[in-house]
């Protein structure tokens, strides 16, 4: 297993975008390794930096430095964690969307389909729904829905079936009793890309991760200062797509606001990042699962 926490994507390029000022407040809303938070503090003597982490483990490697305040706590709750800190504008939000190493290379997390691992896969262990849940109580329609909307993965109706009908008979526990269910529907050229995706669709349901996204999202313009930013990481082609349409549109439906006039009304970002930025070949070879990563950032104007 591997011991090491986390390595980011993207690392000089996200602080660059967050444009730094000495004496800014930032928010890490993703702690993880404490990466990000530990280049924002060591990037200028004032700053001070608000992190959160909803999976427990991440507070372990908090840094000792007075300029940084850590919760354990989903980042859509992050104004409320503000309030507590009596700050109400930030210069700047950093959210990296990728699930840690340290949680993919846990067995007991049942993140991955190496391992026979109980289905958990909660980020959050006080969460109370679990892959177990979703797999052995979820419908036939709302497997398939998740396997084709978060995972885009190949023959997913059949799979979802696979799925039901080997619980009618013993219920599916473990990740290796899901693989068993599942394994002859998948090419064997494709084995392993498929289980990721498959893998990866249920951990997205399971911890609300586009549900939560979204209203991070929505209540970022109001807490950034004026000429704040926001950096995201992104790892999946959903989450992207999310995160370029409420740049670029202020919503999720992709489409230009107007007023009754039919005049376009401002977003409340700017896209600083018309295309995403993404590693090079040098940082994926070091780093291969860091190939699908993408950053963009916005801005904050009047």
């Amino acid at each position: 297993m591997n011991n090491i926490y986390h390595i980011p994507a993207l690392l000089p390029e996200a602080i660059k975008g967050l444009n730094i000022k000495e004496d800014g407040i930032y928010v890490d809303l993703t702690y993880g390794s404490g990466t990000f938070t530990k280049a924002i503090l060591d990037s200028a003597t004032s700053v001070k930096v608000i992190a959160l982490d909803k999976d427990i483990d991440a507070l372990q490697n908090k840094i000792n430095d007075n300029r940084l305040t850590i919760f354990h706590a989903d980042f859509r709750y992050f104004p409320n964690y503000l309030d507590y800190c009596k700050i109400y504008k930030v210069d700047g939000i950093i959210a990296d969307l990728g699930v840690s190493w340290h949680q993919i290379d846990n067995p007991q997390k049942g993140f991955s389909y190496r391992y026979d691992s109980p289905l958990d896969m909660r980020m959050n262990s006080k969460s109370s729904i679990t892959a177990e849940y979703i797999i052995n109580n979820y419908s036939l329609e709302q497997i398939h829905y998740i396997l084709q909307n978060y995972g885009n993965v190949f023959n997913s109706f059949a799979i979802a079936k696979a799925i039901v009908k080997k619980r009618e008979t013993k219920p599916i526990l473990t990740t290796w009793q899901l693989k068993e269910a599942i394994i002859k529907l998948i090419p064997h050229k494709r084995l392993n890309k498929e289980l990721s995706k498959i893998f990866q669709a249920i951990r997205i349901e399971v911890n609300d991760e586009i549900g939560a996204l979204k209203e991070m999202l929505l209540k970022v313009p109001e807490r950034l200062k004026e000429g704040g930013r926001i950096v995201i990481l992104t790892y999946h082609s959903l989450e992207d797509k999310i995160v370029k349409s409420f740049f670029k549109y202020g919503n999720f439906d992709g489409e230009n606001i107007c007023d009754l006039k039919g005049n376009k009304l401002k977003t409340p970002l700017i896209a600083i990042t018309q295309k995403p930025i993404v590693p090079d070949k040098t940082e994926i070879e070091k780093n291969k699962r860091i190939r699908s990563a993408k950053l963009r950032i916005a801005e904050k104007y009047e």
